[in-house]
Formats: C-alpha cells, sequence, structure tokens
C-alpha cells in the first residue's frame, strides 16, 4: 500500500530508478524494434539477420543480468552505471553507418549487457535510498522509464527515418548520453551513501517455501518467452509481413508504449485489491490473452488492444513478480533472490529470442511466433496457479502440525 505520497527528497532516486530503465530497455532495446523494418528496408541486412540482431541483445542481457551483481560489488555502483549509459551510446553512434553484421552484432551485445547492468544496478540504488514507507511507490514508478524510453522511441523514429537512418542511430545514442547524466545527477544526490553493501546480497532463508519461490521463479522465465515477438518483431510484423506501412506500425508502438509507462501504476492498484498472487495470476491471464490476439484478428482495435497490454504487463509483471518473492522470503532475503530471477529470466528470453529468430528463417512469418507465447504464458499462469496451490497445503500442514503439537502438551 502506497502510504505517503511522493516528496522533493524523492526526486534523486526517482531519477537514478527511472533513467536506468529507460536507457537499460526502453533505448537499449525498444528502440530497435522500430528500427528493424528500416534497416531491412534500406538494405543493411536481411530480414533473418535483422531478426538476429534483435536476439544479440537478449544473449547480452543475459550475460549483464549475471555480471551485475558483482562488478557493483567490486567497483563504484556510480561508475559501473556511468560505463553502462557509455556503452549504450556508443553502440547507437558506432552503428550510424552500413557495416558489417559481425560489426553491428557486436554492438547490439554490449546494448544488451549495458541495459542489464542499468537495470539490476539502477533500481537497487533509487529503492537502497528510499525511506520503507515510500519504497512501494518508488519501486513502482522507477519502472515508468521502460514506457517512456518506449513511447520515445515511437515519436522519434519515425521523424528521424524521415531524415535517414544514420541520423537516427546517432539521434538515440544522444539520446543515451542525456539520460546518462541526468542519472548520474540522481546517484550523486542519493541521501543513502552508495556502498557495495547498498546493493549486495543478503543471506537466504526460505527453505520452507522453496518450491513455491521455484514456481513463481519459473513462470517468470516463461513470462520472458512470452513476450519475445511484441518486443522484437512486432512493428515488423505489421509493417511488412501484413503490409500495413511503417506509419501505422509505430503508432502501435506508441501505445505499445503507452501501456508499458501505465503499467506499474495499473499493478499497483491491482495488487492493493487482490494482492500479489492474485495480480500475478490476473497478469498472466491478461498478458497471455492479448499475445494471442494478433493471430485470431488484426483489426485496428485488436492491434491496439494487444500493443497496450502486451505493454503495460511487461514492467507490470517484473514488479508484480518482485513484490509476491518479497512476500514469500522477506525483504532480507529478497535481494539475493530477485538477483537470481533476472538471471533465469534474462536465460529464458536470450534463448527464445534466438530460436524465434530460427523459428523464423524457417517458417517466414511471425504470425506462429505470437501462437506459441501466448500458449507459453498460458503454461506460465498455471505455475502461478500451482504455487497458490502448494502454498495453500503448505500452511494446512503447518496448521495441522501445529495442532497436533498443541494437543500433545495439553
Amino acid at each position: 500500500m502506497m502510504t505517503r505520497t511522493l516528496t522533493s527528497h524523492d526526486l534523486p532516486a526517482l531519477m537514478t530508478g527511472i533513467m536506468a530503465t529507460l536507457a537499460g530497455i526502453g533505448i537499449a532495446r525498444f528502440a530497435y524494434t522500430p528500427l528493424l523494418p528500416a534497416i531491412i528496408q534500406e538494405g543493411w541486412f536481411t530480414a533473418s539477420q535483422g531478426a538476429y540482431l534483435g536476439a544479440a541483445n537478449l544473449l547480452g542481457y543475459f550475460i549483464g543480468a549475471l555480471a551485475a551483481h558483482s562488478l557493483s560489488e567490486r567497483f563504484s555502483p556510480r561508475l559501473v552505471m556511468a560505463a553502462s549509459f557509455a556503452g549504450i551510446a556508443l553502440s547507437f553512434v558506432l552503428c550510424a553507418g552500413a557495416g558489417g553484421f559481425l560489426w553491428f552484432f557486436f554492438w547490439r551485445l554490449v546494448s544488451g549487457i549495458a541495459g542489464a547492468i542499468l537495470m539490476v544496478v539502477g533500481p537497487s540504488l533509487a529503492l537502497a535510498a528510499t525511506p520503507p514507507e515510500r519504497r512501494t511507490r518508488v519501486g513502482g514508478m522507477v519502472f515508468t522509464g521502460i514506457g517512456f524510453g518506449a513511447l520515445l522511441s515511437a515519436f522519434i523514429v519515425p521523424l528521424l527515418l524521415g531524415l535517414s537512418l544514420t541520423v537516427t542511430w546517432g539521434t538515440l545514442g544522444l539520446l543515451c548520453i542525456a539520460a546518462g547524466l541526468l542519472c548520474d545527477w540522481g546517484v550523486a544526490h542519493l541521501t543513502s551513501p552508495i556502498t557495495a553493501s547498498s546493493v549486495g546480497n543478503s543471506s537466504t532463508g526460505y527453505a520452507g517455501v522453496k518450491v513455491v519461490v521455484l514456481l513463481v521463479i519459473g513462470a517468470y522465465a516463461l513470462d520472458a518467452i512470452g513476450f519475445v515477438p511484441h518486443t522484437v518483431f512486432w512493428v515488423d510484423y505489421l509493417a511488412r509481413e501484413n503490409a500495413l506501412g511503417n506509419q501505422a506500425a509505430s503508432l502501435q508502438w506508441g501505445i505499445f508504449g503507452l501501456g508499458a509507462l501505465c503499467g506499474p501504476f495499473m499493478v499497483g492498484v491491482l495488487a492493493h485489491r487482490v494482492g500479489w498472487q492474485g495480480g500475478l495470476m490476473i497478469a498472466f491471464a491478461a498478458k497471455a490473452a492479448a499475445v494471442l490476439l494478433p493471430v485470431f484478428s488484426l483489426a485496428l482495435l485488436s492491434q491496439s488492444v494487444s500493443s497496450f497490454m502486451v505493454g503495460a504487463m511487461i514492467p507490470g509483471i517484473v514488479a508484480l513478480t518482485s513484490g509476491r518473492l518479497a512476500e514469500l522470503v522477506g525483504p532480507t532475503a529478497h535481494k539475493k533472490l530477485w538477483g537470481q530471477a533476472t538471471a533465469a529470466f534474462a536465460a529464458a528470453q536470450a534463448v527464445a529470442g534466438y530460436a524465434m529468430s530460427a523459428l523464423y528463417g524457417a517458417w517466414g512469418s511471425y504470425a506462429p511466433l505470437f501462437a506459441i507465447s501466448g500458449l507459453i504464458l498460458v503454461a506460465g499462469f498455471l505455475l502461478v496457479l500451482l504455487s497458490r496451490g502448494v502454498q495453500q497445503r503448505h500452511s494446512s500442514g503447518q496448521q495441522s502440525t501445529q495442532q497436533s503439537s498443541n494437543q500433545g502438551r495439553q
């Protein structure tokens, strides 16, 4: 529950978290989606190569998720974040002209590594510097950077593409530099001391609910697979495969970004009404339906609902999963567990990115990928449902044991 409104003291933490998520996913990954049709049409790469370049970012995200904690322990978090912003900026600026596939692949990989580091370290610093009574609100707000980045790319990229593809890549690099400077200001003005221990792991003690935790993390990994088509192929699917054109596809990407901006606020209300567990079940069901919708209809309303709901549930399920794990294991064990969940998410996402790129190369159509992803999300919903059943049985078993113990004493 959001017990207090935000104050000016929260601004450094918000700037740190929002700019990190904006650059880490909003620009580093999502800005590539509306660029994909253009680089194919300009002849820079084939459709299959373009898909593999999108998957390179996902592979980098997995590497970055594994490295983020140790890097923030070994070096100053402020330095690690500055280097990550620089890496993302360079990945755009140095790809502003037609080049070889390996060159682009390397820099898309770098953008993924740097993006994951920002996504892990940035929100952790923001929350560590926020008083406990305001962490729920700040924790939701920091993920709005994902939506801001998607909106930014949706409206700016089409305008810049009217000038040239080179100008578009270069401008995105400059935007990353600007976001990095704002984030650095936020880090420098955080009230808590920024030390390695402030984002370090804590000891865990969740043996009693280990199965429930594993099921929730498993569902989170399936979520990573489920949204790959929308975050990598959606614009190209609409613009080229269905001949709707770049303008119509960019509009849908803007709606997607609007959803990503609203998602953290939507799930905050949802979690308050039905709890983290109930909210997670509803979010998985809604996302599965939204991903499957384009398989059955590509009417404007269907496109828009799919774009908005998938966009909203991307940061929404992140926030709900984090909250659910914290509810299960407590805030002390949560930090380490969330790092493990992020690594599992990134691994599933990277494998799915390459597998779906290969399937697209074999089938020549994106449509089956949306069907597969929707069914994967249904499986994620079932895991969350199963986790509730396991927890209920565990709680019932504990109560029975307690009652037996009490009767024995009597």
